[in-house]
């Protein structure tokens, strides 16, 4: 359900031209939404489509599509309809927008609840900018007849770009300027009338507002963090950080104890995700609950009515939990290999789950499942249901709620390529076919046979709420569907050129009705007394239809004298709409046209008693719905009388002898095609809940549950109905240790929650002791008293085995987990040779700070080579076959932390190599540090070619770490021809030709004035070189030996923590093979950070 969730979906009671309030709506506003204006979006000028200029798009921040976006284009389909009665005329009203036929964006707000105020902010949104440039805001205060410009209330230079409305008290505006421009709010109190300016610190990107506090807001900025208002806006304060968009929801009433209670899914340091509860006034961490024990996937989290979501995914599976009326989390169970890819929750009402599962083997289908009252147990509804992506990516399911009709749903099933229409009653127990009309428009038999042939019902309801969708029903009319489909074996789906009729059924789906061969919007008049009809078409209209016999004849009338670009249209809000406004324009450049058109002139009177009728809902004859019959008390089609705002509908309801057809499978029971529910292959039927211990009871399922909702009593309820059982006393079996979070890496010295699961077993009467790996082990006399999770902290790297044990007097089972926990790497250090010989092996050690950092694993790459090497230890040993100089990179991986050292090798087929000495006045000016070493190896190279005419490129020297100060120095084979004399010597020659000239004392050079420095060949000491105190930074195993025959010193010096393979040099003419020593107790040191890459002086 990551990341397209909808909760409580708005889109199933958008109309087709739906109503303008924002509250007035039966449903509840999306999450981290609030409903309480129009969004009027604009195409680009010269497009064409159904609406010429634009769409009316959604409210500021409900996410169907931001600022921008325009609608696409239909071309308008040229068919005959039916003659049509000689039109007549509308009582209307126009009004122009002057100055605004540039701005392509508007907002809507029409207040209702007896006013007569509508309020339009109209907008130039840049698409090259992102932000709007120019606004204007209009009030009317007569329904639209006409409009004053407020510009000079809120400010000449002031741009706005969103309107929000307090859903519980409409009198209170809220406007929120560009943010691009400046960042403030402007508050009204009087509809709109007067404004106050308030700055604002931080940039608004949507708003919540309080279901009941008329004054509490909450505030997500777009730098991810959330405000609270309990002054409209006046004030913030702010509530938490790392917010996920959307994801922070109010509290729900009779659930959550403090109104002022918010719950936000927030993201913790180290980046994952938390469900976390708290009171707006004080969100700090002592002050804060999570109530997850654990992390949760990022962008999961729903509160919506009894319920919270949350999902987890663990090895590549996802697992979903959820909360009932705020008790402890339940992971959801749903069909063992259902293996979802996806979710999204269609509804929570009436105390059921309605939800849409993508499974493993689907790719534009979802199967529908509903759940127990608890919504944790789920059972299949409806297979294979059409999926699509809406403009912002979102999923579209193509399944819907038809209003005013408990239990009834329409569905688009793909069979067998095919996708078809399918009707249900009863929440998804039953479905069928929609059965087509017997005659086309002009009254010729169309011959459409079940199951080859039925009606088909395109169900896209709009992006946008205040937009004509597909499909349109209303609360106030139950059993008027309207919609635009085909007849056929299967549902077109042409978007470039829709050739959909509109069908209407007044009799809840069990017949229907052709009434246009073209795409129409419709709108419901007065409570579904009246329907209005547009025409999609590009092109510039000025009159509509209207009926009022639930579309059995229709009525042209004109509502505008010049024919209008139809943008939109708007009812007035609630169901018993009268007025409406056009929006529109006569040219592409023309500004914007208002027209009200006022429907209470049509109506010749109140209506009365005997203007109505009584009318059963029925499914093809069968009267028990939902295990009732429902009664409804409509008006007669063809009067033409008005029932205004304060009439109410009736509703009788009678309860129903149950039957089977009220009962659907239970979770792990399957229907087959004898109709009877048997247990699913991997289910056990025996199951026993694990709380249920000696001397309790439990309901045993017989494989059937009642429909969520149903109200049905007696009949064959008893028989169908869970029986109660005594528990028994059963051994442990099929337990499970994992942590919170599901991941087997933390980090030393931070809190593990450890979850214990047992599948089967008495839990009151089991004991568990886990044992933690670290010498340390606890033990709870039952499993009921660590629902909550068992915490611990390790103190030291490593991998522990973590051992849980289950037992009663009946058996016992146990758990294993291996847990890695790692310490932070601080410091890595590369240690390997200056210098090696070609197809010799070369030992490579990585040296580790802190020591104790747990499991490592260690990456070798080496020069140009393409793939590393990969080791658990600190060695690695690698051969090259040519000569040059090879960079090595090591990085060590510790959990999530790596850190890398850099070296270079430089390789030959010979060399010859000195250790040199200096002057004890050097250490008072060493400060041991890299930078320093590769200077001075740079001056004493240079002074060693001034005095042996030795070239640069025919040495190598390293100045080692540590004190007192020492250095190698190696001599390499001639490269070029530059130097006759030299490359006549042999490497035995000019090492004894340096040799002489460090004897000597020739070479020595002037550090700096008045400090002078002989170099030397390096003399007897069985003292290290290198200072291996943990305060200076020394090489790993640096041990010096002079060689006792005339002051000849010549040595290859290996760094390494172990023996490590020969090398092979000549020394005096003799092959020999030298190994590393290393003194008694020395212990490697690091020399450098991981940042720094210390090279030999070479070229």
């Amino acid at each position: 359900m990551v990341p397209q969730v909808v909760w409580k979906p708005v889109w199933m009671c958008w109309t087709l031209l739906a109503s303008l309030a924002s509250a007035d709506l039966n449903c509840a506003p999306s999450p981290a939404r609030q409903r309480g204006s129009v969004y009027v979006r604009l195409g680009a000028e010269g497009s064409t489509g159904r609406w010429r200029r634009g769409l009316l798009d959604e409210f500021p921040g409900m996410g169907a599509g931001g600022p921008g976006h325009g609608g696409s284009s239909r071309p308008e389909a040229v068919k005959l309809t039916n003659p049509r009665p000689e039109e007549m005329e509308l009582t209307s009203t126009t009004f122009a927008l002057a100055g605004d036929s540039a701005h392509n964006q508007a907002m809507v707000h029409w207040s209702g609840q007896n006013s007569s105020v509508i309020l339009i902010l109209t907008k130039l949104y840049d698409h090259n900018l992102g932000s709007v440039t120019e606004s204007s805001l209009w009030r009317s205060t007569d329904y639209g007849t006409t409009y004053e410009k407020l510009n000079d209330k809120v400010g000449l230079k002031t741009v706005l770009s969103y309107l929000y409305v307090c859903p519980t008290n409409k009198r209170k505006i809220m406007l929120v300027s560009d943010p691009e421009i400046e960042s403030s709010v402007l508050i009204s109190s009087d509809e709109g009338a007067t404004y106050q300016k308030y700055r604002q610190s931080f940039q608004i990107q949507s708003m919540l507002f309080h279901p009941q506090e008329e004054d509490w807001i909450l505030a997500y900025s777009q730098d991810q963090k959330l405000y609270s208002s309990s002054d409209f806006g006046r004030r913030w304060q702010l509530v938490h950080e790392r917010i996920t968009p959307n994801r922070f929801y109010w509290s729900v009433v009779g659930l959550d104890k403090d109104p002022d209670l918010v719950h936000i899914e927030a993201r913790a340091a180290d980046g994952y995700a938390q469900y976390i509860t708290c009171r707006i006034q004080n969100c700090s961490e002592a002050a804060s609950s999570t109530p997850f024990p654990g992390y949760i996937d990022h962008n999961s989290l729903v509160v919506q009515d009894d319920y919270v979501f949350a999902q987890v995914t663990s090895g590549g599976r996802v697992t979903y939990y959820v909360s009932y009326r705020r008790e402890g989390f339940a992971q959801m169970k749903l069909p063992k290999y259902s293996l979802p890819k996806d979710m999204h929750i269609i509804s929570t009402d009436e105390n059921q789950v309605f939800a849409a599962l993508q499974e493993w083997n689907q790719n534009d289908t979802y199967n529908l499942y509903v759940s127990d009252a608890r919504g944790a147990y789920f059972t299949i509804a409806l297979e294979n249901v059409k999926s699509s992506r809406g403009p912002e990516g979102n999923v579209m399911i193509d399944l819907y709620e038809v209003a005013g009709i408990k239990g009834m749903f329409l569905a688009n099933k793909k069979v067998q390529k095919q996708v078809k229409t399918f009707i249900t009653y009863n929440k998804g127990r039953d479905w069928r076919l929609l059965e087509a009309p017997a005659t086309d428009l002009r009254g010729k038999d169309l011959h459409c046979l079940l199951p080859y042939c039925s009606l088909n019902l395109h169900l896209n309801v709009a992006q946008n709420p205040y937009t004509s969708g597909n499909i349109g029903s209303k609360d106030s009319a139950p059993g008027i569907i309207v919609a635009s489909g085909n007849i056929g074996p299967e549902l077109k789906m042409d978007k470039d050129s829709p050739t959909g009729s509109m069908f209407i059924s007044s009799d809840g789906g069990n017949s229907w009705r052709q009434i246009f061969e073209e795409e129409h919007s419709i709108l419901f008049l007065d409570q579904g007394g009246a329907l209005v009809a547009i025409k999609h078409t590009p092109q510039p209209i000025r009159h509509l239809w209207l009926s009022f016999d639930e579309g059995r004849s229709w009525s042209k009338y004109s509502f505008t004298s010049v024919p209008l670009f139809v943008d939109g249209v708007l009812g007035e809000p609630g169901e018993e709409t009268l007025v409406m406004t056009v929006f529109g324009h006569l040219s592409h450049r023309s500004d914007w046209q208002l027209v009200k058109v006022d429907y209470r002139s049509i109506f010749s009177r109140r209506c009365m008693e005997n203007d109505f009728q009584v009318w059963k809902l029925h499914s093809q004859g069968e009267p028990c719905i939902m295990g009732e019959t429902r009664i409804y008390k409509r008006r007669r089609p063809a009067t033409q009388c008005i029932l205004g705002k304060k009439y109410r509908e009736v509703v009788t309801s009678v309860p129903c002898n149950c039957t089977d057809k009220d009962f659907e499978c239970d979770f792990g029971y399957e229907r087959h095609s004898d109709g009877r529910c048997l247990p699913a292959f991997w289910y056990n039927p025996s199951f026993m809940t694990k709380e249920c211990s000696t001397g309790q009871s439990y309901l045993n399922s017989t494989g059937y549950r009642k429909v969520g909702a149903n109200n049905c009593t007696g009949g064959v309820r008893d028989q169908y109905t869970a029986k109660r059982h005594l528990c028994s006393s059963r051994a442990p079996r099929g337990l499970h240790l994992v942590t919170s979070d599901g991941i087997l890496a933390t980090v030393s010295g931070q809190n593990v929650t450890f979850i214990a699961h047992l599948e089967e077993g008495d839990i009151p009467r089991t004991s568990l002791q886990i044992e933690f790996g670290d010498g340390t082990a606890v033990t709870y006399a039952n499993l009921s008293s660590v629902k909550g999770g068992i915490k611990h902290v390790y103190k030291h790297g490593g991998v522990y085995r973590v051992i849980a044990k289950a037992k009663n007097n009946l058996g016992s089972t146990r758990a294993i987990l291996f847990l890695h926990v790692n310490c932070p790497i601080e410091h890595v250090h590369l240690s390997l040779p200056y210098v090696a010989i070609t197809n010799q092996e070369v030992n490579l050690t990585a040296v580790v700070l802190p020591s104790t950092t747990g499991p490592l694993t260690y990456f070798w790459w080496i020069e140009n080579k393409t793939e590393p090497i990969i080791t658990l230890e600190d060695k690695a040993s690698v051969r090259f076959s040519k000569e040059g100089i090879n960079s090595i990179t090591v990085q060590v991986s510790a959990g999530s932390s790596i850190l890398q050292d850099v070296k270079s090798i430089a390789i030959f087929d010979s060399y010859r190599s000195l250790l040199l000495s200096f002057t004890p006045n050097l250490e008072d000016h060493n400060p041991d540090i890299p930078e320093w070493r590769q200077d001075l190896s740079r001056l004493v190279k240079r002074t060693l070619g001034e005095v042996t005419a030795l070239p640069e490129q025919r040495m190598l020297l390293a100045i080692l770490p540590g004190l007192p100060t020492a250095a190698e120095l190696y001599i390499l084979p001639h490269r070029d021809a530059t130097e006759e004399r030299l490359n006549s010597m042999s490497l035995d020659q000019i090492s004894d030709m340096v040799i002489n000239a460090l004897n000597q004392n020739r070479i020595q050079f002037e550090l700096k004035p008045g400090i002078r420095i002989i170099v030397s060949t390096a003399h007897l000491t069985l003292a290290p070189l290198v200072d291996s105190s943990p305060g200076h930074s020394g090489s790993a195993l640096l041990m010096l030996l002079s060689l006792a025959f005339v002051g000849l010193a010549v040595f290859v010096i290996y760094k390494f923590k172990s023996a490590l393979s020969s090398l092979i040099h000549h020394v005096g003419g003799t092959v020999r093979e030298e190994w590393p020593l290393r003194a008694p107790g020395e212990n490697p040191t690091t020399t450098e950070s991981e940042s720094t890459k210390e090279i030999p002086s070479y070229v």
